[in-house]
């Protein structure tokens, strides 16, 4: 076993011994049954009272760590921290967890800042029963993320929200996996019918999208003489985008709606004075005239939807009334 003590650190010598001893029971070469030096023995090794050795042992047999046997000794417990030396993640989950504490001490945290940084954060995860697992499945990947961190925003003291795009649920059979695991999965209305086809029986709810802030002061500002031209990458998400910029833009004199590969576009939109342009159909953005304004339409989850649909789903496990319905604005 490898126990050093850096007597500089900001962190006790005993939470050291301690945090020595964890490491190898988890990522070392000490597995269930393994034998512990002596109490005597380690404080001489490390150069510390025995007393704090003992006191380390207790803890940690408290904690279920280790076990002590009458006339035997001290050994590791058959735990779940020492189980997880044999799981072919753990190696990975180490990785993960020192990146976590480059990061950290990138942002001068102290040791035990990011200590209780990750003790609060799985109080929050765990501490009122398992949170509902949510995954928001888009068309493209920073926009999915984008909707899932919204979601969670709303909801995140009751769920998770991750995201996925609709064609790694198609590619990947470790996605489709994941998808079908969850609790409950997010989508637009046009979108579901192909994620119930790709991962038949799961709980499908289709929210409503709406402009994002930014969009709709945006889209609040126009001139209503402006002639303004909307262009999608997908057709089938017209409707959609028709709705928002009517909703919100119910001044506006002269609108026209297109796709971004559809026949004469550049044409279509030569005399716009404003082109709104949705995820994926930035392209368009070439055929703008010469002092043309260029709006991204960024969408985010009715907020509406999420409390009447969503909260109510996730704290009762019953599917909403509405689950099926297919408008979208």
């Amino acid at each position: 076993m490898r126990v050093t003590i850096d007597r500089k650190s900001a962190i006790s010598i005993r939470q050291q011994l301690k945090g020595a001893i964890e490491h190898e029971i988890c990522f070392g070469a000490l597995p269930p049954g393994a034998p512990l030096p002596s109490v005597r023995e380690l404080a001489e090794r490390v150069g510390v009272a025995p007393m704090t050795v003992s006191k380390v042992y207790g803890e940690l047999k408290a904690e279920g760590r280790i076990t002590g046997r009458t006339g035997s000794g001290t050994f590791v417990a058959d735990c779940s921290l020492a189980r997880a030396n044999r799981n072919e993640c753990t190696g990975r989950l180490r990785g993960d967890i020192d990146a976590v504490i480059d990061l950290a001490l990138k942002s001068d945290l102290k040791p035990a800042d990011i200590l209780a940084m990750i003790n609060a954060r799985v109080t929050y995860r765990l501490g009122s029963g398992r949170r509902k697992d949510i995954v928001m499945v888009g068309l493209f990947a920073d926009a999915s993320e984008s909707y899932a961190r919204c979601v969670e925003d709303q909801v995140g003291h009751l769920a998770t929200v991750e995201a996925e795009t609709l064609d790694r649920l198609a590619e990947d059979a470790a996605v489709r996996a994941r998808v079908e695991a969850a609790d409950l999965v997010l989508t637009f209305a046009n979108l579901e019918p192909d994620i119930r086809r790709l991962v038949p029986g799961i709980r499908v709810l289709s929210l409503r999208f709406i402009p994002s802030g930014a969009t709709r002061l945006a889209l609040a500002s126009l001139d209503p003489m402006s002639r303004v031209g909307v262009v999608s990458r997908f057709a089938d998400f017209l409707p959609i985008l028709s709705l928002g910029v009517r909703r919100f833009a119910a001044h506006l004199q002269s609108v026209t709606m297109h796709t971004q590969d559809e026949p004469g576009l550049k044409d279509a939109l030569a005399d716009c004075d404003v082109l709104v342009l949705s995820t994926g159909a930035d392209a368009a953005a070439a055929y703008a005239r010469r002092g043309a304004k260029t709006i991204e339409y960024r969408h985010i989850p009715d907020p509406g939807d999420i409390e009447r649909l969503v909260v109510p789903y996730i704290t009762t496990a019953e599917p909403p009334a509405e689950r099926s319905r297919k408008e979208a604005s």
